[in-house]
């Protein structure tokens, strides 16, 4: 469970640090630029812990995959991207990944109690 609460922070503080990157105008605002260096700092450490509980695999889809949908989001809702077809089609994929990701290490893990 703590793990999952680290990788939670770990991807607040990505799409964070992603959103301060668009707003840092190529690093030439400050507060922004900061906002970045911040959160990436925060989401690679939380990440890592994350990492002791959680396999790699299954850690980094979920913190990629979630982190991308929301960007994605982020996207639409404050910069008027366009939300197609497409878009929504490779969001669902990613989600797809990683909900399969998650089912395979539970059959292993399965697997592995039962010998």
């Amino acid at each position: 469970m703590k793990g999952y609460i680290y990788l939670t922070i770990s991807i607040i503080a990505e799409v964070f640090g992603t959103t301060m990157l668009k707003l840092s105008d190529g690093f030439t605002v400050l507060f922004p630029s900061l906002g970045v260096a911040t959160g990436y700092i925060i989401s690679f450490y939380c990440l890592s812990l994350c990492m002791k509980t959680i396999p790699l695999s299954l850690a980094y889809a979920i913190w990629s995959g979630v982190g991308t949908a929301l960007t994605a989001l982020i996207g639409v809702l404050f910069w008027d991207e366009v939300l197609g077809a497409f878009k929504i089609f490779g969001i669902l994929l990613i989600i797809g990944g990683v909900v399969l990701l998650n089912a395979s290490n539970n059959v292993e893990t399965v697997k592995e109690l039962s010998r």
